[in-house]
């Protein structure tokens, strides 16, 4: 079992930036792929951003290429969501999540562990 304390999320103007933060109480933590989605009212889980086990490969979602970056120190057990140049239809709530593998996937249903999510809001 792991489980996944997101942090970071809250209130800011177009154009601003907010860093995630996502715990995982997992050892050997490198041995795990990691991604960051997201789901606006009404809308369907979005995929965000995933990063391999040992942080060599990363890969984005359209919407987000170019504006976010995720990044790992698996010595603290942590992912992050670096986010720049935020947009109204940013706004969502953020989920972390966790694969039994190190390899990357851009599909909610082969993550096997999810945080509670953090809210962010972008206003125009």
């Amino acid at each position: 079992q792991v489980q996944l304390v997101e942090s970071g999320g809250g209130l800011v103007q177009a154009g601003g930036s907010l860093r995630l933060s996502c715990v995982a109480s997992r050892r050997a933590f490198s041995n795990v792929a990691m991604g960051w989605f997201r789901q606006a009212p009404g809308k369907d889980r979005e995929f965000v951003a995933t990063i391999s086990g040992l942080g060599v490969t990363t890969y984005y979602g359209d919407s987000v290429k170019g504006r976010f970056t995720i990044s790992r120190d698996n010595a603290k057990s942590t992912v992050y969501l670096q986010m720049d140049s935020l947009k109204p239809e940013d706004t969502a709530v953020y989920y972390c999540a966790a694969r039994g593998t190190m390899m990357i996937s851009t599909t909610t249903r082969e993550y096997d562990y999810w945080g509670q999510g953090t809210q962010v809001t972008v206003s125009s």
